[in-house]
């Protein structure tokens, strides 16, 4: 069973991005800390998916634009050749909608270009440790979408959401709060991966979610999971 912090060793990063200065830039900063090591750089798609496939890095710096493709399409493939990667999605785009399509597709991190480099490098201990990292603006923005998605007159009491949820169900929302997969979960409760979906379907339902992204926000409001920064 991996472990999803693996906090002994230093953490592993690949840089993915189109602009050799700002890899440059990274790398530089990167590799200040002594708790991390850069174990490659690719400026485009297919050396990125080659090197995340032989490097197998435990996290993942990727440029949310790659030339005239928007990367977000990518973090799947990404994430089917580097199993226990987390995507960090960095960019200079104020998309918020492009933002929340990454996560929704699997990165476990959004960061702007322009932010400090002290918010990276806690961005990267904060997602290698398992936590979704979000700008507050954007969490915010999150958590008003989910409250507008209850329909009137049938909004049940959060506490009461909660309320019906199994102790194996928190058990499970608990790991999914660490970035756990349901291979990861699977393994660490010691059932089937089929019994962690059938457990997602029935938390979904109970708590009125369409995926893990919205559960993870109802799990932070309700302090089931730690609320990251």
């Amino acid at each position: 069973m991996s472990n999803p912090t693996r906090s002994d060793q230093p953490i592993r990063i690949l840089l993915v991005d189109d602009h050799s200065i700002v890899r440059a830039g990274l790398r530089m900063l990167v590799e200040s800390q002594s708790r991390m090591k850069v174990i490659g750089e690719a400026g485009n798609k297919a050396d990125a998916l080659a090197m995340a496939k032989q490097e197998q890095p435990d996290i993942i710096l990727l440029d949310l634009m790659l030339g005239q493709e928007n990367s977000a399409d990518t973090v799947p493939e990404f994430l089917s050749v580097a199993e226990d990667t987390r995507i960090i999605i960095l960019t200079g785009v104020h998309n918020r909608d492009e933002h929340l399509r990454a996560v929704r597709l699997g990165a476990m991190g959004v960061l702007l270009k322009e932010t400090s480099t002290d918010f990276l490098l806690k961005a990267i201990d904060r997602v290698h440790a398992g936590e979704l990292w979000l700008d507050r603006f954007l969490t915010a923005n999150l958590v008003v979408d989910l409250r507008r998605a209850s329909k009137p007159g049938r909004v049940e009491r959060e506490e009461d959401k909660v309320a019906k949820l199994t102790d194996r169900e928190l058990e499970v929302v608990a790991l999914v709060g660490e970035g756990l997969k349901n291979k990861q979960i699977a393994e660490r409760l010691y059932i089937s991966e089929t019994t962690v979906r059938h457990h997602l379907s029935s938390i979904f339902e109970k708590v009125g979610v369409g995926d893990r992204l919205e559960l993870l926000i109802f799990a932070y409001r309700r302090g089931l999971v730690r609320v990251p920064y």
